[in-house]
């Protein structure tokens, strides 16, 4: 099957993937299993546009080392939120979206999840440009995106396992965690997710020549990664929940500490302490 037919294929398969989140969510009244399916089916399409032969022959490396790439990234992530919405509570950036849409918010939720199916067919998109490089064999910058995505995945597994240890100690009830990944970015999660997606640019586009142009569509994963994290469905409606829930404490954590970039936090102006 050539890219074309097969991008339209998992389209499709992502577009009936999201509306069936859609029921699961509606239906379980948690919403959390929204980003466990969305991970899931992520990675899934990903590993399919992967291992889709590139020419006459049977697989080439790069599809199978890509796929794997794709696979280990899917499952930590899926893994993940899927153990904090078993963990019950419904995800508060969606319960927020229900109040805010009112009556009408089954029906907007339905389109909403659409745009995130879209989106991710853009992102199954990039790892197919990482896979079908022509290159023969595996060369230096395969192995340098790998190590970026494994630095990703570690990373953004010790962020969730610092905040996890912060809220089980009950000491930190109604405290906001600025320790560890936390003290030099407000969304340390945030930032490794985003850094998963340079693995792909990395490995698709051949710095010795421009004989892959198809290559430069892996830039896409970055770029609409970091839209959505730091200006959509991230940052922004995450903030305005912790903001409701710690309030001041959480705007004293927002003049420190950099919301999205790593750095060194900042101190409180004129010497003012904070709350």
């Amino acid at each position: 099957m050539s890219m074309i037919p097969l991008l339209a294929s998992l389209a499709v398969a992502l577009a009936a993937t999201m509306a069936t989140a859609w029921l699961v969510a509606l239906r379980s009244g948690n919403h959390g299993w929204i980003d466990v399916i969305w991970s899931f089916a992520v990675g899934a399409g990903g590993v399919a546009a992967a291992l889709v032969p590139a020419g006459p022959a049977t697989w080439m490396p790069r599809q199978l080392f890509v796929a794997a790439l794709a696979a280990a990234w899917s499952l930590r992530l899926g893994g993940h939120i899927l153990r904090r919405t078993l963990g019950g509570g419904d995800d508060p950036r969606y319960a927020q979206l229900r109040r805010d849409w009112g009556e009408r918010a089954p029906a907007r939720l339905f389109w909403f999840l659409q745009i995130q199916a879209a989106a991710a067919i853009l992102l199954v998109l990039a790892i197919a440009a990482a896979a079908r490089n022509p290159l023969p064999a595996i060369r230096a910058g395969d192995l340098v995106g790998a190590a970026i995505l494994a630095a990703a995945v570690a990373g953004e597994a010790v962020a969730d396992r610092q905040l996890a240890r912060f809220r089980a100690d009950p000491a930190n009830r109604g405290r906001v965690c600025d320790s560890g990944l936390w003290g030099v970015s407000r969304h340390p999660n945030y930032v490794f997710e985003w850094l998963a997606w340079v693995a792909y640019p990395v490995i698709a586009i051949e710095s010795a020549g421009g004989g892959y142009p198809f290559g430069f569509l892996a830039l896409l994963g970055p770029l609409l990664m970091y839209g959505l994290l730091a200006h959509a469905s991230g940052i922004p409606p995450t903030e305005a929940h912790m903001l409701r829930s710690r309030g001041d404490a959480y705007r004293a954590y927002q003049r420190r500490v950099n919301a999205f970039w790593p750095g060194p936090p900042r101190r409180p102006a004129n010497g003012a302490g904070d709350p």
